[in-house]
């Protein structure tokens, strides 16, 4: 079970959407708007857990034509994700920033991240701590890995929020802003650089 706990934090800490994107709409719009968007992603990595753990996963990803759909409809979404950040508070703001990234927002990164199935895929899949009874390891497993991931999400949320909330001038910000948003351009690139 330790080692458990210790590959959940280690997978979860490293930098991938889901925490980029936190510490992004963070730095761009707030605490509140981050609290909502971390609710989202909370959401959908259940549910991801619950599809991989379904076996759903390995039904839907065996036509490469689904796993290539994904990973588009994905890379889009980050991008979109990467602009909002990018242009919040800006006049040439053609996505809306007052359209805050929420709830719904975190779901949809969860559902079509490619990193989330990898992720729970390893977790719910490895690291067998209690053979003989799989429903109870996977209920643990769920419990520790929201142990886990909350705090983690929580902690990029709030590296985000200090950039917003400091009085840094505007130039810093934006600075940060941009930073954000092309280190999630920079995972898509990286995820079609392997296709």
């Amino acid at each position: 079970m330790i080692i458990f706990s210790l590959a959940v934090f280690f997978l979860l800490i490293t930098p991938g959407p889901g925490v980029l994107s936190t510490a992004g709409i963070g730095s761009a719009f707030g605490f509140r708007s981050g609290v909502r968007y971390v609710f989202g992603l909370f959401l959908g990595t259940n549910i991801v857990a619950i599809i991989v753990v379904s076996g759903l996963s390995t039904v839907i990803f065996s036509f490469p034509i689904v796993r290539t759909i994904c990973l588009m409809t994905s890379s889009l979404f980050f991008i979109y994700l990467a602009f909002k950040i990018i242009l919040s508070d800006s006049k040439l703001n053609f996505l809306k920033s007052q359209d805050v990234p929420g709830i719904l927002h975190g779901v949809v990164l969860q559902l079509i991240n490619p990193k989330a199935y990898i992720v729970n895929l390893t977790f719910y899949s490895g690291f067998a701590f209690y053979p003989t009874n799989f429903i109870l390891e996977i209920m643990i497993k769920i419990v520790i890995t929201n142990l886990i991931w909350i705090p983690i999400h929580l902690i990029w949320l709030y590296a985000g929020v200090l950039f917003y909330e400091l009085p840094l001038s505007k130039t810093t910000k934006n600075t940060v802003k941009y930073l954000m948003g092309i280190s999630l351009i920079l995972v898509v690139v990286l995820s079609l650089a392997s296709l």
